[in-house]
């Protein structure tokens, strides 16, 4: 195996936007309280009904937020792929209020095709448009009726990590919820040194409940990504339904916020390593994050530029 020391400049831009997640969320929690206490604040009120779309990562941070949305009663809210929302732009689809698209290029394909038909909808029906965007001077801009500039967390690699974390900052903090606990985890996640445990494990499960099964899914994302390791990700009360079968020694189960009453016992007789900090979810994944960046260094991949995957899917439109 490929020392990490001697592999310590590969993913020199993951390294950099990681570690200033908790600096950049926190600049994300004062743009979001300045631009809620605003009259006309831009995103969709208390109440109404609203679907949130993205691809890959902001798809995962869009399950987390409609699922914090909805735990806070704050009205129905559905997170879909850009490409499978199930939207009123065609006679089968869902009524809503407003959507939200969630999208760090502000160039992919699905997202821009979805805003575009909706743009297209009778007045009488269309809903509400909003994007939160790391690149704003992308083409959404000009799709959306509203936009959420998030410009600080925009990032050079490949394999998204600030971007994804401070647009959930920003959407859970319009929730009411208080995140210092967040940022003071994070600091210390992404400061700490990586076990050789760790490094050398042969497989990773991510769990979660509530609105941290998308911070689940993102952190397995991540793995695969950056490491092109065998990596899973369930809903934590699904995980005894099956995929524990696979939990053993050199393996590795990670769960997010609360665990299932009694997950900690039947995980310690598969001999895997099981790891449940109690820290906060999201730095948990800040975390995660850093031991996908050490995993990939000590086997000679660059997260940045990882196989076969590029910043933004832009599809060639049929020939």
């Amino acid at each position: 195996m490929v020392s990490a020391m001697s592999n310590n400049t590969l993913g020199a831009f993951m390294e950099e936007e990681l570690l200033s997640q908790p600096e950049v969320w926190k600049r994300a929690i004062g743009q979001c309280g300045l631009e809620q206490s605003k009259a006309g604040h831009l995103l969709p009120a208390d109440g109404e009904r609203i679907a949130v779309v993205g691809c890959g990562t902001s798809w995962f941070m869009a399950q987390s937020y409609a699922a914090a949305r909805e735990a806070a009663g704050k009205g129905v809210t559905d997170a879909f792929a850009a490409s499978e929302a199930f939207l009123n732009h065609n006679s089968a689809g869902r009524q809503y209020d407003a959507v939200i698209a969630v999208t760090r290029s502000g160039t992919t394909t699905e997202v821009l095709e979805l805003l575009e038909a909706l743009r297209g909808m009778a007045v009488s029906g269309k809903p509400r448009t909003i994007a939160v965007v790391g690149d704003v001077d992308s083409p959404i801009t000009a799709l959306a009726d509203a936009v959420i500039g998030l410009p600080y967390a925009d990032e050079k690699s490949v394999v998204q990590t600030r971007f994804a974390t401070t647009a959930l900052v920003y959407l859970l903090t319009s929730l009411g919820i208080e995140l210092g606990t967040a940022i003071e985890d994070a600091r210390t996640a992404v400061s700490e040194p990586v076990s050789q445990e760790l490094l050398d494990a042969e497989q990773f499960t991510f769990l979660g409940t509530g609105w941290t099964v998308g911070l689940a899914h993102e952190a397995g994302l991540k793995m695969r990504e950056a490491v092109q390791g065998w990596t899973e990700s369930y809903a934590a009360m699904e995980y005894r339904h099956g995929p524990i079968s696979i939990a053993a020694p050199g393996r590795v189960t990670w769960i997010f916020g609360p665990q299932p009453e009694g997950l900690d016992a039947d995980m310690g007789r598969t001999g895997a390593l099981y790891i449940h900090t109690g820290k906060h979810p999201l730095a948990e994944l800040a975390r995660v994050h850093k031991v996908t960046l050490e995993r990939a260094r000590v086997r000679g991949l660059n997260p940045d530029l990882p196989r076969n995957l590029t910043r933004s899917v832009v599809l060639n439109a049929p020939a």
